[in-house]
């Protein structure tokens, strides 16, 4: 047997570790090294030869992205270690390898002897086999076809809407209020849900009128109610140059309580909104029944809960997100599509950041310093914060700078953003998106904070229903 030391360099409160030395069976504590609150270790005895292992750090499975990686023969990444034999001077495996992913076949044929031939790829992953990736494409789509829209919601709560004569001003305060991004709105004449109020009407509501005026108003955004905006709207909206084009009327778009989960998923990705009422139409064509609004993070949640304990079924999930054509990237890791990253500075103005958001159809920018030092995250949902405390009315959105913006939405307390690292394992990042407040995950460099990438609710579901 050899004494062999782990180490673990990036905190956690609790962090165990596990490996194949026993059978993956009761983890080992680590504890802190001369008093470090990041730097972990743990010493065990373990005859020689290959050892898969990873870390257990605060109920979440990680593993550590400089030391060498293995996929096994379900998927799953591991670390990997080679214990030597005591008496027997062999040759280590060299620097160049620490990086790397392989799959346990290369493992097993790999001799030991110092060469060329021996060097690994610094920094190689190895892709999932195709014919994997659809399995668990396949597994995931037959469950959310066997699950209905009804599955979602909870066993008591409520629905709330927004009459269609309440004032815009009115209607920025509930939604701030009630911490929603998007509300169904209730046309009263016609007894029935018309449509819905999003985060994005207000920011055209504030871009069309700073256009004609230099400071808005209370009053000025009290003449307006929600269905003359949505009259306005409907008659004219800028396009990616700015121009103004009129605008077809689109139906409510909606799903029944009996649409399978697949159903209600994809209607929201094909129609590019962020969530979809779920409407009861009773046969005896009475009053429709509002009864849930679904979206994506409710979804992401009923996947978790099922698969939590079974994921050796589901490689795709245990691949590095890294690994997977999914999200958007800076230009150094633009691998996964033809998007790349945008982001902005503190100093922009918060006109700026409104009018990107609109025009480059995306949810979020993340905030960066000169080096690319992840600061901040602003997204479309943010605007309603300009209701506290009525600061929409004394903003002019090109004379605002982001950094004026973002003092006032750290003083809500809550998380801004969430993290992680391109080497973390797709479920782990959809566990983090299936909490409804976070609808993206910041990939960022773990020792720079430099941002790399940003995954969102959207490109999760694009993956694994495509």
């Amino acid at each position: 047997m050899v004494l062999t030391v782990f180490t673990w360099r990036y905190g956690g409160r609790e962090v165990y570790l596990y490996g194949s030395y026993n059978g993956w069976g009761d983890g080992t504590v680590m504890n802190s090294m001369n008093g470090s609150t990041m730097a972990l270790s743990a010493a065990i005895d373990l005859p020689p030869g290959y050892h898969q292992y990873k870390f257990l750090v605060d109920g979440t499975w990680q593993v550590d992205e400089e030391q060498l990686r293995v996929i096994d023969e379900q998927g799953v990444i591991n670390n990997l270690i080679f214990v030597e034999e005591p008496s027997v001077n062999a040759q280590r495996l060299p620097p160049e390898a620490v990086r790397g992913t392989l799959d346990l076949d290369s493992i097993r044929d790999m001799q030991l002897e110092a060469s060329s031939s021996g060097v690994l790829p610094n920094g190689r992953i190895l892709q999932l086999p195709e014919d994997r990736t659809d399995a668990s494409r396949h597994r995931l789509f037959v469950h959310l076809s066997s699950f209905k829209a009804h599955d979602l919601m909870p066993n008591s709560g409520k629905a709330l809407a927004l009459d269609t004569e309440v004032a815009v001003k009115q209607a920025f305060h509930i939604m701030y209020e009630q911490g929603l991004p998007v509300m169904p709105l209730w046309d009263e004449q016609n007894s029935r849900i018309s449509g819905m109020l999003t985060a994005s009407d207000f920011i055209l509501i504030l871009l069309e009128l700073h256009q004609f005026r230099a400071l808005l108003t209370d009053e000025e955004l009290e003449m307006h109610t929600i269905s003359s905006w949505k009259n306005e709207k409907l008659r004219y909206q800028r396009d990616v140059a700015g121009a103004l084009l009129p605008l077809q009327r689109r139906e409510l778009i909606q799903v029944g309580p009996d649409d399978s989960l697949t159903d209600v998923a994809l209607t929201i990705l094909r129609n590019e909104i962020s969530s979809v009422p779920v409407i009861h139409s009773p046969e005896d064509g009475s009053c429709p029944q509002l009864l849930h609004i679904a979206c994506l993070a409710g979804i992401l949640k009923h996947i978790c809960r099922h698969f939590r304990h079974c994921l050796q079924y589901l490689p795709l999930l245990q691949q590095s997100i890294c690994n997977l054509p999914v999200g958007t990237w800076t230009r150094e890791f633009g691998w996964a599509n033809n998007r790349t990253l945008l982001t902005l500075h503190a100093s922009s103005s918060l006109g700026c950041a409104l009018n990107l958001l609109i025009k480059a159809r995306i949810s979020s920018i993340p905030i960066v310093n000169d080096n690319g030092v992840l600061i901040n995250i602003y997204s479309r949902s943010d605007i309603t914060s300009l209701a506290n405390g009525s600061v929409y009315a004394h903003i002019q959105p090109d004379q605002t700078m982001l950094s004026q913006v973002l003092e006032v939405l750290n003083e809500s307390g809550h998380d801004r953003y969430r993290v992680c690292t391109r080497f973390a394992p797709l479920y782990t990042v959809m566990e983090v998106l299936s909490d409804p407040a976070v609808r993206r995950i910041v990939v960022i460099d773990s020792s720079t904070r430099r941002v790399e990438g940003i995954v969102t609710l959207r490109d999760v579901f694009n993956l694994i229903l495509s």
